[in-house]
């Protein structure tokens, strides 16, 4: 929508919303339909094309208002993460419309995601361990689990790991900031040697750093084999794999046992919306079912509910698959494929003007929408470089560290981010590098 046609969108929106309110006495206190109901009402698939507006408002009155805000609010989200499972196309373990044992659900972030199936992992393996050692006392089960990640991680599985009570080992990197099975391998055996019980591992695909991408295909089956749980983390790099020449990044996601990536991020849906799936949604609700009276509904034990209640940390949830819905048929699967094509793109623009320039080095491989660079030189003459730019203020770059090195990293990803807003961003920073330059003489 351009800003015109937004207007005119939100003001329809509010006359929509104020006749709900207005005429709320002539509607059911409670809907009066089955367990099931909406997923016989729409496609089994996102739309390849795009759709109207007004098809897909048409469609709330249709299939969401009889369902109210639940079951509508549950089947919308089971269906629509089953939509974009088949996008990505995920192994059918995953999903909630066929026969296996996993689906979909919501969270807030990546970082609820990651806590989730590290608590999940550690229950199971909790389990585990009292059926061969009945004797043995939870806290001190707990006490030997290890759970383990890339050195290049995000800091939020960590932090999981600070939550959940567990030990987290780092794992190091080969020259591509990937884990490899055979480093991941050696530690295992060493901690199983020193009495510990290695029970997680969180993979990342699209590291936070540098986007690069954990070897999941050798170390999916070294986790299978070891019974340690894998979680993929693809928080960034996840929406990319709908695109048929980047789906082979996600390949060894079959070994999974949860998978995750963050719609809200390159997606073009707002914030909050965290996409994770399990292979064996059992393992998830075991973990976290608690059922008081006042909880309970009728069909409970139908099989035919589901309970996202038992998916995560809140109970109160909102109707976030909303959000995918409009945004899967206004653009549908096409629309989004260019809009992630176009962002790659023109990262690979940037990343040729950056070799062109032999004052500038490229510091990791470009894969998709970011690009790692640095000035040639010390640290502090790259620090020096984004100051200056911060000060101004017409570009914002985040910088890490990679090897030890100071990096600063180029990442196209607004919504309408052209060609243009890229070559204009590398003319100010090669004249910004004149300005850097000198200060940065000056002062030493």
């Amino acid at each position: 929508m351009d800003a015109a046609e937004f207007r005119r969108r939100g003001k329809e929106m509010v006359d929509f919303v104020a006749d709900y309110l207005e005429n709320i006495e002539h509607r059911r206190v409670y809907p009066d339909v089955e367990p099931g109901y909406l997923r016989s009402m729409i496609p089994s698939e996102a739309p390849l094309e795009p759709e109207s507006y007004e098809d897909v408002l048409k469609d709330v009155d249709r299939v969401i208002m009889p369902g109210a805000a639940s079951p509508a609010c549950t089947e919308l989200e089971t269906v629509m993460l089953d939509w974009l499972g088949k996008m990505l196309q995920l192994p059918e373990d995953f999903l909630a419309g066929t026969k296996g044992q996993g689906g979909g659900v919501i969270q807030g972030t990546a970082s609820e995601a990651t806590l989730m199936a590290l608590l999940a992992a550690r229950c199971k393996a909790v389990k585990c361990v009292h059926e061969s050692d009945p004797q043995r006392s939870e806290a001190d089960i707990i006490s030997k689990l290890i759970a383990y990640t890339s050195e290049e991680a995000h800091s939020s599985v960590e932090r999981a790991g600070l939550i959940g009570g567990v030990g987290i080992r780092m794992v190091a990197t080969d020259e591509h900031f990937s884990v490899r099975a055979e480093t991941l391998e050696k530690m295992v055996a060493e901690d199983k040697a020193a009495g510990f019980i290695p029970f997680f591992f969180c993979a990342t695909l699209g590291t936070t750093p540098s986007c690069a991408f954990d070897k999941i295909t050798e170390l999916g089956p070294l986790c299978n084999a070891e019974n340690i749980w894998m979680h993929i983390d693809a928080a960034y790099a996840g929406s990319s794999f709908i695109c048929p020449e980047f789906r082979p990044l996600l390949d060894g996601v079959e070994f999974a046992d949860s998978f995750n990536f963050n719609p809200h991020k390159w997606l073009l849906v707002n914030f909050d919306c965290s996409a994770m799936w399990v292979k064996k949604r059992t393992d998830l609700i075991g973990a976290f079912k608690l059922d008081p009276v006042y909880l309970k509904y009728d069909n409970q034990e139908s099989g035919l509910v589901t309970d996202y209640r038992h998916w995560g940390i809140p109970l109160g949830r909102r109707f976030r698959s909303l959000k995918l819905w409009f945004v899967f048929r206004m653009y549908g699967q096409s629309g989004l494929q260019a809009y992630i094509r176009k962002h790659v793109e023109l990262a690979k623009v940037f990343e040729t003007m950056v070799k062109k320039d032999k004052r500038f080095e490229i510091c990791a491989e470009v894969v998709l929408g970011l690009v790692c660079f640095r000035l040639k030189g010390s640290d502090e003459l790259n620090e020096a470089l984004l100051k200056e730019m911060t000060h101004l203020g017409r570009i914002h770059l985040v910088p890490c560290k990679l090897r030890g090195r100071f990096v600063l990293r180029f990442a196209v990803c607004g919504r309408t981010t052209e060609l243009r807003h890229v070559q204009e961003a590398w003319t100010h920073i090669t004249e910004l590098q004149h300005a850097a330059s000198r200060e940065f003489h000056t002062m030493w």
